[in-house]
């Protein structure tokens, strides 16, 4: 039994897969309190293995299923990774990277909350990911200068203050300019009216 807070299909609004047609399964509940967290995981409903597996393939076209939080990896285990690779569909996760991921996982997305009140509670243990996520505040980016990524995406944290929001996507856009080995990620599925 797994607590999921939502699955839902829509498309990838950031990073590497942007844009790509996904099934989204957001679990409930998270190991971190960040106070910048923009999702509203906590509620849930617990699922069977196989109501999450028939949710997913109830979604034949997207080819990606994306696990997701909250804090996906206190919930993923062997038995549903192993279902969900019966789908046909590629797997990514999205963590904090507080927890070790399981195998058969197709593409990890490490976004570490290390250095932010609440998210520097549990420390990041993952050293390697397919992509580095990091949602950006102004911190020093040496701190992830020791994690293997093929990609690296800075993206700018989101507020519901407009002038707010603004300042940190100039600063975004100029740690970039700063920092090539870095790109930009934006939340267009927020520009778009997209879950």
């Amino acid at each position: 039994m797994y607590k999921i807070n939502e699955i839902f299909y829509s498309l990838q609004g950031e990073g590497f897969h942007t844009g790509t047609p996904s099934v989204f399964v957001r679990f409930s509940g998270c190991n971190l309190r960040c106070g910048f967290c923009d999702t509203h995981h906590e509620p849930g409903t617990v699922m069977s293995l196989p109501e999450i597996v028939d949710a997913v393939a109830s979604h034949p076209v997207a080819a990606l299923v994306v696990l997701t939080g909250g804090e996906p990896t206190l919930w993923a285990d062997e038995p549903l990774v192993r279902a969900l690779q019966m789908t046909g569909k590629r797997i990514a996760i999205e963590t904090n990277g507080t927890r070790p991921v399981l195998p058969g996982i197709d593409w990890v997305t490490l976004s570490p909350k290390s250095g932010f009140p609440g998210g520097d509670t549990v420390p990041c243990v993952l050293t390697r990911c397919d992509e580095l996520k990091v949602v950006y505040l102004g911190q020093d980016l040496s701190q992830y200068d020791t994690i293997e990524a093929r990609h690296r995406f800075l993206q700018p944290c989101y507020s519901d203050n407009p002038a707010e929001r603004e300042q940190h996507l100039r600063a975004c856009i100029d740690a970039v300019m700063n920092n090539p080995g870095w790109r930009l990620s934006l939340q267009t599925h927020r520009t778009l009216g997209l879950r």
